[in-house]
């Protein structure tokens, strides 16, 4: 499947969505950045059932993928990774703004997501990008010592589309 590369990333990768097919590269990713990865069952069900998934890819190096649930006039993002060797070069916050801005296209007010406190790196990106915290989730996430970590849930209130038809006689000249 072909895709594009948005102004937003590197020169010569290509976003675009992600198949079942895709899923052996993306738990290699999952599994390298997440001390509690998805499975790719977990993946594979989401596409299954209809989830948006994108991947950004460059000279078929996998380096970040996305995964997202709409429900009716909200999204909710599921899984947002970045490869090791392309974190902290900003690819997570533009695939994020990205992910806002289709979002707002669809006509969806709201973004919602949990974090764990622990990942302090998420959490700042996320408060960086209009998120606010709205709730917790207790017990939400496994933890190494076998019990469970709370879960951050936080929103960002998406603004109203622009539409054409939404502009007056005067501004349309009549």
């Amino acid at each position: 499947m072909s895709g594009w590369t948005p102004g937003w990333a590197p020169s010569g990768s290509c976003l675009r969505p992600m198949l079942q097919t895709d899923i052996v590269g993306v738990i290699e990713v999952e599994n390298s950045v997440y001390p509690f990865p998805w499975t790719a069952g977990n993946f594979a069900d989401s596409l299954a059932a209809g989830h948006e998934a994108w991947l950004l890819e460059r000279d078929g190096e996998l380096i970040a993928y996305a995964m997202l649930m709409r429900v009716l006039d909200e999204e909710h993002l599921l899984n947002l990774a970045v490869a090791s060797a392309w974190q902290g070069v900003g690819l997570g916050g533009r695939l994020l703004a990205w992910l806002c801005e289709r979002a707002t296209g669809r006509g969806s007010q709201a973004m919602f997501l949990e974090v764990r406190p622990s990942n302090d790196r998420a959490r700042a990106l996320y408060v960086r990008s209009g998120f606010r915290q709205v709730g917790v989730r207790r017990r939400y996430y496994p933890s190494w010592d076998q019990s469970r970590e709370d879960a951050i849930v936080m929103r960002r209130e998406l603004p109203a589309p622009v539409h054409a038809a939404a502009c007056t006689d005067r501004e349309a000249g009549r």
